[in-house]
């Protein structure tokens, strides 16, 4: 259908060398766009350009530090100059860390939000002018079911992710004009390496979640290629602004 197909575009994906983010990049690879995977780890881009390029798509690998702004900057500029431009920005690099409100340091505060919210802000305005170049753009943030949920050993983590579905709001609101459409996703409980540390720190953890969820189980990565695909084809042309559980259902459950 070519109201999916996103032959000719050009994609780069934070933390998409492994995860929720290498499940989007195979998704977006798949229906048709040119990836560069922009990460730290130059193994794991290597790799995941591989996986990529076995699907038939176009891939890069780009190392870049998403908590240094000269780092983001440079990653969109080598992405256009090796892509030949820049038409979707997937704002999906993380980390937590996990402890009570009161035994975090400040650094460990500003690691996760200079990685999860901060690095989203100045990737997206770094992007902003490649879009308008293209006439038009998708920006797909990653949240979490922390955008809406407490948790006793992730205040920096939920106060990032709730900061990126406000991020995506404003975006939409003020890049509307220039035909950018900017949306959130927000993943449940999913097969990452980021839940295997969760579910060592949180006794019980799989059980509670596989009983609240809907679908009966846990996420995997590839759940993930179908929403990034709309989000970032013409099918969501008229969906800005938007926070989109996609988590088995475990956020309707009560």
């Amino acid at each position: 259908m070519k109201l999916f197909d996103l032959k000719g575009k050009a994609a780069i994906v934070t933390g998409g060398n492994g995860g929720i983010g290498l499940g989007i990049a195979r998704g977006l690879a798949r229906a048709g766009a040119s990836i560069a995977v922009a990460a730290r780890n130059a193994e794991k881009n290597t790799a995941a350009v591989k996986a990529l390029e076995a699907l038939g798509a176009k891939a890069v690998a780009i190392e870049v530090d998403v908590r240094d702004e000269a780092s983001c900057r440079a990653m969109v500029a080598r992405a256009a100059e090796r892509l030949g431009r820049v038409d979707i920005l997937v704002n999906n690099a993380g980390t937590n860390v996990r402890k009570l409100p009161q035994e975090y340091t400040l650094a460990e505060w500003r690691e996760v939000l200079d990685t999860n919210l901060t690095s989203a802000f100045v990737c997206s305005q770094a992007a902003y002018p490649e879009m308008v170049k293209a006439r038009g753009g998708k920006v797909i943030c990653t949240g979490s079911m922390m955008s809406i949920f407490g948790g006793p050993v992730m205040a920096p983590y939920g106060a990032s992710k709730g900061g990126i579905v406000q991020l995506a709001k404003s975006l939409a609101c003020a890049w509307a004009k220039d035909n950018i459409q900017v949306n959130a996703i927000l993943p449940g409980f999913i097969n990452t390496e980021l839940t295997i540390g969760a579910r060592k720190v949180i006794a019980g953890l799989h059980d509670r979640v596989i009983a609240r969820t809907p679908a009966g189980r846990w996420g995997e990565p590839e759940d993930f290629a179908g929403i990034a695909v709309f989000l970032a084809s013409a099918a969501s042309d008229f969906v800005t602004g938007a926070a989109i559980p996609v988590d088995g259902g475990y956020a309707t459950q009560f």
